[in-house]
């Protein structure tokens, strides 16, 4: 784990995180496809060991009744998505790593809603952990409801 800094694409929003961990996951649901026109390829990080420099540009809107997503109010940059109910999600906030200044030195280590993911992507690497969205509603009961 370390220490990263980020911000979107117009420098509006800056952040530094803390403690972040080495591992990423891919989201391939509809709503992660459509926020950021591909899969989710995000890292959790603990919500109060990300720091944001400059809130005023920072926007959110409830991408459901569990959750949120933020993004710069000048360039659209998508900055996190969070699980806002209490529960088995809550707690992380879940950074894309490409909005990081450095980007290198994460492994892909899971993909969920793989059921869901377009037939031409594939990523290099194995020994990820797989899971459907079945598994996925199975894992975290909030889900059922969506």
């Amino acid at each position: 784990m370390t220490e990263k800094t980020g911000g979107c694409m117009c420098g509006a929003v800056r952040f530094v995180a803390y403690d972040v961990p080495t591992s990423f996951g891919a989201c391939h649901c509809e709503m992660c496809r459509r926020w950021t026109g591909s899969a989710l390829l995000g890292v959790t990080v603990p919500e109060d060991r990300v720091v944001w420099e400059d809130e005023r540009h920072l926007n959110r809107i409830a991408s459901s009744d569990w959750a949120e997503r933020g993004f710069c109010s000048q360039c659209g940059t998508g900055l996190f998505f969070r699980v806002t109910q209490a529960g088995e999600w809550s707690g992380g906030i879940e950074l894309p790593i490409g909005i990081f200044d450095d980007p290198t030195g994460f492994e892909m280590n899971n993909e969920i809603y793989i059921d869901h993911k377009p037939d031409s992507f594939a990523y290099a690497g194995s020994g990820r952990k797989l899971m459907t969205r079945a598994d996925c509603v199975e894992k975290f009961s909030v889900l059922d409801e969506a």
